[in-house]
């Protein structure tokens, strides 16, 4: 009896326990039977237009949010979510997209109304959407604007003027063509014409006096630029000083170059081109490299590749190997010194053998009286020669050991020793016995 008396109040509090917690574990069930109507209808859709909606809601229940979701096919591209504290009319917007290449077509625009206990409705339309057909486009320069008119080509539009220049950095605008309608900005961006952005595109003219700029609102193609081949190959414009061009090559293959009208002021790399008649001759080894053409230095940079990347030195010898430091750069030292910079590291030309060699002249691309680069495996920090890889029997140039002058690796000109100046110089990196007992030689031309 004194067991019992004790015994039930505690069976009966944790039964109350245990149906607590079941019903703080009971999920909520979704109830109620939210309404909308959409009171908007859509028409003349544009791609960048924002598209203005109210929808009517009301439920029994406590409503949370309506949600309109655009999608392209089956991707979604925008949406859009309100609060909705009660019943009644909300209003918002929701933007479509302006892609470079998007073809007219279809949308599908879908609103959700949910409630407070996750009983949803829900309501979707198809949405034409269509390129507008502009008026005109405005093209903005630093100092003024001008209009650019329908060319005639499919959402193509030009202006020709007298342009001040022929360098014409500008970006594209267009006009709100109605009351949902927004302001499209086309600049450069990432080496291309991109949408939403306003630095300038680097409009640029073979030609002085009067020309035209064009542009498409589909594909984004546009003029002018100068067009630079390699061979048969288009070079890609990087920015309007730089153009590049990744391709394979043979060891003494013929390459021509057009599109330059200033060819004979250009630097030429020794060590990958040699002047043959109206054209070159390519050194190195067979491979793949990038071709860079840097238009104010005039000069052709080449770098061996890997796929579409820069090379890096393999165990056995093959690849690329790099220079980064002070006292050396092309075209001029002076005027584009490699120093610390990885992205300016220089590549060896691979000539066969194991063997890596660098073309300088003294007091033009290499200085004469001090020096401090070093060989790397890579176009950046990672694998290098240092003083137990390298060795030299050069008596201009001798390699850091920590304790000489230099560290590890790191080349010096010998004390009391000056490069001739105006005297050329090759710098051979040979790996034939492997790369951790690479020997460097340098000998004057």
């Amino acid at each position: 009896m004194y067991y019992m008396k004790y015994l039930i109040p505690v069976l009966t509090g944790l039964t109350l326990l245990a149906s607590a917690c079941s019903d703080d574990d009971e999920p909520v069930k979704p109830a109620g039977n939210p309404v909308m109507d959409v009171r908007t209808s859509f028409a003349n859709v544009h791609f960048g237009d924002n598209l203005p909606f109210t929808v009517s809601v009301n439920d029994e229940l406590p409503l949370s949010t309506l949600t309109a979701t655009l999608y392209f096919g089956e991707e979604e591209v925008a949406r859009t979510t309100i609060r909705t504290k009660e019943n009644g009319e909300y209003s918002g917007l929701i933007h479509v997209p302006f892609y470079k290449n998007i073809p007219d077509g279809t949308a599908t625009l879908k609103f959700v109304l949910l409630n407070t206990t996750m009983k949803s409705a829900g309501q979707e339309t198809d949405l034409p959407v269509t390129l507008a057909q502009y008026p005109y486009l405005i093209l903005v320069t630093a100092n003024t604007s001008y209009p650019m008119l329908p060319a005639g080509a499919p959402n193509e539009y030009a202006v020709t003027e007298a342009f001040p220049s022929t360098d014409l950095p500008a970006y594209i605008k267009t006009p709100v063509v109605d009351d949902k309608g927004s302001e499209i900005t086309f600049g450069w961006e990432g080496g291309a014409i991109t949408e939403g952005v306003t630095a300038s595109i680097p409009f640029a003219s073979s030609a002085g006096g009067s020309y035209s700029v064009t542009f498409n609102t589909r594909t984004y193609q546009a003029s002018p630029f100068f067009e630079i081949l390699l061979n048969d190959g288009k070079m890609s414009m990087v920015d309007k000083e730089n153009y590049e061009i990744d391709v394979d090559l043979k060891q003494g293959q013929e390459i021509t170059v057009s599109g330059l009208a200033d060819m004979a002021d250009w630097w030429i790399d020794a060590d990958y081109l040699v002047k043959d008649g109206d054209g070159y001759t390519f050194v190195p080894i067979d491979g793949r490299y990038r071709i860079s053409a840097n238009l104010s230095m005039k000069y052709f940079r080449v770098e061996a590749l890997a796929g579409n990347s820069p090379a890096s030195l393999a165990e056995d010898g093959s690849g690329a190997v790099w220079i980064i430091g002070e006292g050396v750069g092309k075209p001029s030292v002076t005027g584009n010194e490699v120093g610390w910079n990885t992205d300016k590291a220089l590549c060896m030309a691979p000539v066969g053998g194991r063997k890596y060699q660098l073309t300088v002249v003294a007091g033009e691309t290499v200085k004469a009286d001090n020096i401090n680069f070093k060989f790397f495996h890579q176009k950046g920090w990672g694998g290098e020669f240092g003083g137990d890889a390298i060795s030299t029997q050069s008596n201009v140039v001798f390699v850091g050991n920590g304790d000489n002058g230099r560290d590890s690796g790191n080349l010096g000109i010998v004390q009391g020793v000056t490069l001739e100046s105006g005297a050329t110089y090759i710098f051979t990196v040979d790996l034939s016995a492997g790369i951790t007992q690479a020997t460097l030689t340098v000998v004057k031309k």
